[in-house]
């Protein structure tokens, strides 16, 4: 790491920088760093103690480099362990056209799925839950609360809820809830999502490595049997810097032409 900390030192005093606020040099340092492969995907960072013993600044400027580095995704901050080069990504796009599990959408990328299960039990419904499952007060339900990993990368954070009569035993669920809904007929065959911007609540953005207040996608997905009924109700948080939802549009007097056509 003296490489490292003698080109951040290097870079802070350098006199055609002098216009920038320190912090910002100092981020820069880091990226600059980070782009030439001084320290790589995976490598921890010094400590701030140390960062700003050598570069002869302030912890405080040191704090605030790192916070807007953790925010853009470079770093990635682990309680206990210190401050680390994000791994490298490439960016996650995801069909709004097609229906599938968190699991099959990242093995069609040949990326390894990983589930952390934060939560799996049996409750009394909320009142959301009464009302977009169609149950009654007296029915209790199944909810699912996964962090969501692709080699090793949290991106999202997945909370489900079903019926209980469907789903028993939430615990015997091992990789994938739509296989296990498979096997007892239950699997969804549509659904309609809903999805919004957030910001980052400090919970949901310490599960997912992220700095608090960071921009995310929250989606809500209710999901439909074939005969109509409602079977699943999802609420996420996915990484806005690791996720993209694509979806394909036609022009609507395309689809009318082509439908009515000899």
């Amino acid at each position: 790491m003296n490489d490292l900390t003698e080109r951040i030192r290097a870079s802070i005093h350098d006199g055609t920088r002098h216009g920038a606020p320190l912090y910002l040099r100092l981020k820069r340092s880091i990226e600059d760093a980070v782009d030439h492969g001084v320290i790589r995907p995976g490598d921890a960072l010094p400590s701030e103690r140390e960062i700003a013993a050598q570069a002869e600044i302030s912890r405080v400027t040191v704090r605030k480099a790192v916070h807007d580095l953790v925010r853009s995704g470079l770093l990635v901050q682990r309680h206990g362990s210190g401050t680390f080069v994000a791994p490298r990504m490439d960016r996650v796009e995801q069909s709004l056209s097609r229906l599938t599990s968190f699991s099959e959408d990242m093995a069609r990328r040949g990326l390894t799925a990983r589930s952390q299960w934060l939560d799996r039990g049996v409750y009394a419904p909320s009142p959301d839950e009464i009302m977009v499952l169609g149950l009654s007060s007296k029915e209790m339900v199944a909810r699912l609360a996964r962090l969501r990993l692709a080699n090793d990368t949290p991106l999202a954070i997945e909370r489900a809820t079903l019926s209980a009569s469907v789903l028993p035993e939430p615990e015997a669920v091992d990789s994938s809830l739509y296989l296990a809904l498979q096997k007892t007929g239950h699997r969804p065959v549509r659904a309609v999502q809903r999805i919004s911007a957030t910001n980052l609540a400090a919970a949901d953005a310490g599960l997912l490595g992220i700095a608090k207040g960071a921009a995310g996608l929250s989606i809500e997905r209710v999901s439909y049997l074939d005969s109509g009924k409602v079977i699943e109700f999802t609420r996420s948080i996915y990484r806005g810097d690791t996720y993209d939802f694509v979806a394909e549009l036609r022009l609507g007097d395309a689809d009318e032409k082509a439908a009515i056509r000899p």
